[in-house]
C-alpha cells in the first residue's frame, strides 16, 4: 500500500499543469480577466473614495494613572503633541478622537508610553475609554487609562 501511494504520488508530481489546462476545465460561462504577468503595460489604477470621518478630533485627553504600590491615583490632562511625566512613566498625547459630534461620548486616545527608566516604549497605541483593557499599558506598577477628550 505504501508503495502504491508513493507512485501516486510522484505520478501527480510529475504531470504538467497548465494554466491553459486549468482554464480548459472551467465552464464556458465563468468570467475571467487574464493578466500578463511579464508586461510592462500599466494597469489602470484603482481608485477607492474615502468615506466621511465617523469621528472627530480633540485638543486634549483627560487621562488616569493609579500607581498599584501606593495605592494613589492621579487625573491628567494632555494637550495633543504634548508630553507629561507621571511618576516614572512619560505620556505622549498623539491624537485624542471622539464620535462626530458627541465629544461625551467614548474617547479614544494615540498614545506613546515610556518607563524612564527604558529606552523603548512601553505601550504605543490606540487606548479607548469604553474598554480600557483591550488595548491596556503592560506594566507592573502603573495603569493608565483613557477617560474623555476636551476641545476647545
Amino acid at each position: 500500500m505504501k508503495l502504491l501511494n508513493k507512485f501516486l504520488f510522484i505520478l501527480v508530481l510529475s504531470t504538467p499543469i497548465s494554466a491553459q489546462s486549468l482554464l480548459e476545465e472551467l465552464p464556458s460561462d465563468t468570467d475571467i480577466i487574464l493578466r500578463d504577468l511579464g508586461s510592462s503595460t500599466p494597469m489602470p489604477a484603482f481608485v477607492e473614495e474615502t468615506p466621511p470621518p465617523l469621528s472627530d478630533s480633540a485638543d486634549a485627553a483627560v487621562i488616569k494613572g493609579l500607581d498599584r504600590l501606593n495605592g494613589t491615583v492621579a487625573e491628567l490632562t494632555i494637550q495633543v503633541g504634548e508630553t507629561v511625566r507621571y511618576e516614572r512613566l512619560e505620556i505622549t498625547l498623539e491624537q485624542c478622537r471622539y464620535p462626530q459630534g458627541d465629544i461625551d461620548r467614548d474617547a479614544f486616545a494615540l498614545l506613546t508610553i515610556r518607563d524612564v527608566r527604558e529606552m523603548d516604549p512601553r505601550f504605543h497605541g490606540w487606548m479607548f475609554a469604553s474598554s480600557p483593557a483591550l488595548s491596556a499599558l503592560d506594566h507592573h506598577r502603573y495603569d493608565i487609562w483613557v477617560l474623555s477628550c476636551q476641545s476647545s
